[in-house]
């Protein structure tokens, strides 16, 4: 079985269902529909790259939080164009599930191969006059927004949610600040390292980091339960520490 290394976590637990409306449209942007919110002239912009599970109502709900928080142009692509990871594939209890997870990061989730659609979201948002870029994600996302805040980045800020996959060889290569918020699901010896590395760098005093021991890996996104008062009360404090530290490095 071909194997990708995956976050445990990221594996048991299904997305909860939400009947929140989102407050944004849906627009074209690098040959993508993406999910937009907040004002198209505006100077500043973040982009918001989500789990395995794609476009969701909780995710977009965050979207809208942080554009009204920062004031930002906040833009949700579907990288996985209409096909993310199925639900019913959930949990992967089955050879033949585990192996369609492995599928699934080996291909729609390599990425390398999203990195060109990443650049072209990118160019739209400067056409249109964005001048300062956040990144973000959660779970795969938040390993990709990492990867792309190296050497030559567009970007002023990444930030990574209850991300996948944590590696401290990823935030040596950081060449902009970072907000890390892991839950209680991640390996906490491999987000210690990841903090270490990052206390490294020249412009530490300006990263953000808050380990949620009472959340679990998806709280902010796809998984989240804002049924649940303290699923709820987490959700609004971490897109308010995003808000925060977008606000700041996006100065």
């Amino acid at each position: 079985m071909t194997t990708h290394n995956t976050n445990e976590a990221c594996c048991s637990i299904p997305p909860v269902q939400s009947d929140y409306s989102p407050k944004g449209e849906t627009l074209k942007l690098g040959g993508l529909d993406t999910y937009v919110a907040g004002p198209k002239d505006a100077s500043k912009a973040i982009v918001v790259v989500y789990d395995i599970f794609g476009l969701w109502p909780t995710t977009k709900q965050g979207v809208d939080v942080l554009a009204e928080a920062t004031k930002a142009r906040v833009v949700l692509p579907d990288f996985f164009r209409g096909k993310p990871f199925p639900q019913e594939y959930y949990p992967p209890n089955t050879d033949e599930k585990k192996q369609a997870l492995q599928d699934f990061f080996g291909a729609a989730g390599d990425f390398q191969a999203r990195k060109p659609d990443l650049d072209a979201v990118v160019a739209d948002l400067q056409k249109d006059g964005a001048s300062k870029l956040g990144l973000m994600g959660f779970c795969w996302g938040g390993k990709f927004s990492v990867l792309n805040g190296g050497a030559g980045t567009k970007f002023s800020s990444v930030a990574q949610v209850h991300p996948a996959m944590v590696d401290a060889k990823d935030a040596q290569g950081l060449t902009v600040p970072v907000a890390n918020f892991p839950s209680k699901d991640e390996d906490i010896k491999a987000v210690e390292a990841f903090e270490q590395e990052v206390q490294k760098k020249d412009f530490a005093s300006k990263c953000v980091y808050k380990l949620y021991p009472d959340s679990h890996h998806g709280w902010a996104a796809a998984r989240a339960d804002l049924k649940d008062e303290g699923n709820k009360k987490n959700f609004q404090d971490v897109y308010q520490r995003l808000a925060d530290f977008f606000n700041k490095t996006l100065a």
